[in-house]
């Protein structure tokens, strides 16, 4: 009987193919506007995640996320150092400042001064150069989208490509010089801002004098110390607010999940797409079974129960949601490999299929409900009906 509602399925193919673009198109949507919105709000704590080094973040008690720069007291290294259980604890630098080319264009940039020593808090990836060379004079790194994209000298051709920033070129950064010594790998920002790392007194060099310049500290845990027990130390010992690296990653998540309009934008859209795929696949659903009512009733005629009609409703409803869940999901991740590299964030994470699948399965079981209860209640006699 499994063979038989198979072929009452894709037997009438309009109805089968309707059906199937409906789950395939809710699928793809559901599915690709949960990994863009996922891979727009990683960008806001990427700085975070680059920062694999350390463990603790010290940042003034009022911070409310990564781009949220208010700077601590230049006394506040040494007493976080002091700090029982503190392995090492360097400065870092965040700013935004504006570059200016050799064309005489400025471009605004995300500024990391790290600490002239140790240079902990430095890119992940180096694709040019090594991070060391931030020691030679006036040297910054320059992150790779930043270096083809923002901060690439316009073409000398008309209508030519831009020429991409390259090792040797130099910036002009607050009417300083900088001299670019390396390309690196960062994750996206947020606001799509070209990355530059340079030390810690160069950047205070660069940027606009202020009474306050330390901006983090960055602390790695002695070994065998849990580290929520060190941040509850250093914040009772300094009054500052110390968070570990993921609970920092949280702090900025949470922030612009409350605070910006992302969320509910990304929401409508995925609700939209759910509402759409139910209605399409729903309909073609309930008009294929009211289109086979004659051989659900002959089946009947010969005994067959509403239970066996009811598996082979559900089986039919289980194979077309199985392969559009499939077709769409797959089309969704080939999307997002397609745009990979490109403005367009996009992070597909193993929730987002589940989620996807409760959808679908979601969709179909509300069409399987209402065309069964057509299905068990067909009087036999149908069969002889004009």
């Amino acid at each position: 009987m499994n063979r038989v509602a198979l072929m009452m399925l894709v037997g009438n193919l309009g109805k089968f193919l309707g059906t199937l673009f409906g789950l395939l198109l809710a699928a793809f949507l559901i599915t690709q506007q949960n990994a863009i919105f996922d891979g727009l709000m990683s960008r806001t704590y990427g700085a975070i995640s680059d920062c694999g080094y350390a463990d603790i973040w010290v940042m003034d008690p009022k911070v409310q996320f990564i781009d949220d720069l208010k700077p601590l007291p230049d006394t506040a290294l040494q007493r976080v150092r002091g700090v029982d259980g503190v392995a090492w604890a360097v400065p870092l630098y965040k700013g935004m400042l504006k570059a200016r080319l050799d064309n005489g264009t400025f471009q605004t940039c995300n500024v990391f001064g790290l600490d002239d020593a140790t240079l902990v808090g430095g890119p992940p990836v180096m694709v040019q150069g090594s991070l060391a060379d931030l020691r030679r004079a006036d040297g910054v790194i320059v992150d790779e989208v930043g270096a083809n994209g923002k901060l690439a000298r316009p073409s000398a051709i008309p209508g030519g490509k831009p020429v991409p920033i390259a090792v040797g070129d130099v910036l002009e950064l607050n009417d300083h010089r900088a001299t670019v010594v390396g390309i690196c790998q960062v994750s996206r920002t947020f606001q799509s801002q070209p990355v530059l790392y340079t030390t810690f007194n160069r950047a205070m060099a660069y940027a606009p004098r202020e009474r306050r310049m330390l901006t983090f500290t960055l602390v790695q845990a002695a070994p065998g110390v849990d580290h929520r027990d060190l941040c509850a130390r250093i914040t009772a010992s300094t009054g500052f607010a110390a968070r570990t690296r993921d609970d920092f990653r949280t702090l900025t998540y949470d922030y612009f999940m409350k605070y910006t309009g992302i969320p509910i934008n990304f929401r409508i859209a995925v609700g939209l797409a759910f509402i759409v795929g139910a209605v399409i696949s729903g309909l073609m659903f309930y008009s294929f079974t009211m289109d086979n009512l004659k051989h659900f009733g002959a089946l009947k005629a010969m005994g067959a129960t509403n239970g066996l009609l009811l598996r082979m409703v559900l089986l039919q409803a289980g194979f077309v949601a199985a392969v559009g869940y499939g077709l769409g999901v797959a089309l969704a991740a080939a999307f997002g490999m397609a745009t990979a590299g490109t403005e367009l964030a996009f992070k597909l994470v193993w929730q987002t299929p589940a989620l996807t699948a409760l959808a679908i399965a979601a969709m179909t079981t509300v069409a399987a409900v209402a065309s069964s209860i057509r299905v068990m209640t067909v009087e036999p006699a149908i069969v002889f009906k004009s």
